[in-house]
């Protein structure tokens, strides 16, 4: 390997752990308890978040919680005491904001991930988690923070936060590994 794409993994991952570091714990934390108290919950991403909330959903599913993907055939309708989990990295995504309303005059609660405190989303929001990284929002600005293209340092920080987090709900519900293998497909 050379220097430079030593030095691109340096930097893309001090980014990374700069991005993490900012994150409020106990919003993690909280975010935790809504989904492990949830009656059901369905997720949703667009574009490569989609694919990290998918991953997500995997995981909720491995800990034995009651877990959907918008779009699936099998979603169920959403209504009290059911989470929304939905991820908007810019916050301004239109097909986001609606499904948000839907699941929000459904009576769900919506839980919002996203760089953007500020923005629509997240004031439609009932509870959003910041994770503040450059998305494809502002990756052209000026002030660009990071070496990765368009939202790749979201989407990265996603999947490391969804990881801890499965390990917060593991926690929270008893949920052991052997418990999350036992669950884990025997269809491929």
């Amino acid at each position: 390997m050379t220097n430079a794409a030593t030095n691109l993994f340096g930097i893309a991952l001090g980014e990374l752990g700069s991005v993490l570091a900012r994150i409020d714990e106990s919003h993690v934390d909280a975010a935790c308890a809504m989904l492990a108290g949830a009656n059901k919950i369905v997720v949703y991403g667009c574009g490569r978040e989609a694919l990290q909330v998918k991953g997500f959903a995997m995981r909720l599913y491995h800990l034995g919680l009651p877990v959907s993907v918008v779009g699936d055939m099998t979603t169920p309708p959403l209504g009290v005491d059911d989470v929304f989990l939905v991820s908007s990295g810019p916050g301004e995504t239109s097909t986001v904001l609606t499904l948000m309303q839907v699941a929000r005059k459904a009576g769900a609660t919506v839980l919002l991930l996203t760089a953007q405190g500020e923005s629509s989303a997240a004031r439609l929001a009932d509870f959003a988690l910041l994770v503040p990284a450059q998305t494809m929002a502002d990756d052209q600005r000026p002030e660009k923070t990071s070496v990765l293209p368009m939202g790749s340092l979201f989407e990265g920080a996603l999947f490391v936060l969804f990881e801890v987090m499965v390990l917060k709900l593991m926690a929270i519900t008893g949920t052991t590994f052997e418990a999350m293998r036992a669950r884990h497909t025997n269809m491929e």
